[in-house]
């Protein structure tokens, strides 16, 4: 299988813009947990994460005329990263997803190892070209605002509760065969509020594949965090991609560095973005491929920041082009 175009699905049942996607040739998708939950035993003691919900979820896709090719989000997971009591009962719920994804034979689940805040931004609102509205991140708007948290949480102990959730887990998904794709810190920077954050460069990425050496223990190659790691986007895409374990990848672009930065149109930025494809190609990169955190064109609208409709239907054309440029015959 070579590297095919998807997109994430976020909204709870079918909309006019599934249909967009599958009227401009997108056939594969990426899901979310048909619910969420404060308290993740829910009120029924059915998790969102158990294989009725993500039965329903699959039939629901697939009748759409899409394949589920990802999950990209998790159970809880805290208590795992910081070590904290309670880290059994959450890799027991990671298990159940894990083995709830094998037995409907969805083949990647995307998680993060950024505990507590996960994704990052301070302003949702910036402009970009024409006006058009983008995500930024700006640390010095954090000072002051730091997060307590117990003694003995720092990187370090991260790393360990990462190799203890690593010799459990990874046995689990090749049982499954669930392929693990880890996103990076984003942004990669570390602290955030005070939180210690490690997959924040590409030796950490490095570290990560070499925990565990199983092909089920590989990356969600997020391009747009990348960037601010390395100037060479294309040469850690061959990096990473030779080892066969990059198993996700999201396709875009920023400008500026971890500390300061602004989301791009993703023909814009500062990335060499046909490059980059053609790194993907040449590696033999396989499974899914998605646009992400596309800018907010005038009248559309977005539920989730970076997720509107037009914006990745202008990405979603521009991908599409790279692609066939990248796997064109000379």
């Amino acid at each position: 299988m070579t590297l095919q175009l998807a997109e994430i699905l976020l909204d709870p049942q079918p909309t006019a813009a599934w249909r967009q996607l599958r009227q401009v040739g997108v056939d594969r998708a990426v899901g979310v947990l048909p619910r969420r939950l404060k308290d993740w035993r829910g009120d029924d003691g059915e998790v969102p994460w158990g294989l009725a919900p993500l039965s329903i979820l699959q039939g629901m896709v697939e009748a759409e005329g899409f394949s589920l090719d990802v999950i990209e989000d998790n159970p809880p997971m805290d208590r795992i990263r910081l070590g904290r009591p309670g880290r059994e009962e959450e890799l027991e719920q990671f298990t159940l997803l894990v083995r709830t994804m094998g037995r409907l034979g969805i083949p990647v689940l995307c998680y993060n190892w950024s505990a507590l805040l996960g994704w990052v931004r301070t302003e949702l609102a910036a402009r970009g070209r024409g006006g058009a509205i983008v995500a930024g991140f700006d640390a010095r708007r954090f000072e002051g605002a730091e997060i307590p948290l117990r003694d003995g949480e720092d990187e370090a102990a991260l790393w360990e509760n990462l190799r203890w959730f690593l010799e459990r887990i990874v046995p689990v998904a090749e049982e499954a065969g669930v392929r693990l794709a880890m996103h990076p810190d984003d942004p990669p920077l570390s602290p955030v509020r005070g939180v210690p954050r490690i997959m924040r460069s590409l030796e950490a990425m490095e570290r990560l594949l070499e925990l565990h050496p199983s092909a089920a223990n590989g990356l969600t190659f997020c391009q747009g965090n990348v960037t601010l790691m390395t100037p060479d986007v294309p040469a850690a895409i061959r990096r990473f991609g030779a080892s066969g374990r990059v198993h996700f990848v999201h396709f875009r672009d920023v400008r500026g560095t971890p500390e300061r930065f602004l989301e791009t149109f993703h023909d814009e930025g500062p990335t060499d973005m046909l490059a980059c494809m053609r790194a993907y190609v040449a590696s033999g990169c396989d499974g899914v491929l998605r646009t992400d955190h596309n800018p907010l064109l005038e009248g559309d609208t977005a539920g989730v920041p970076g997720y509107s409709d037009l914006g990745r239907l202008h990405a979603i054309g521009y991908v599409q082009g790279l692609l066939e440029a990248a796997t064109a015959t000379p």
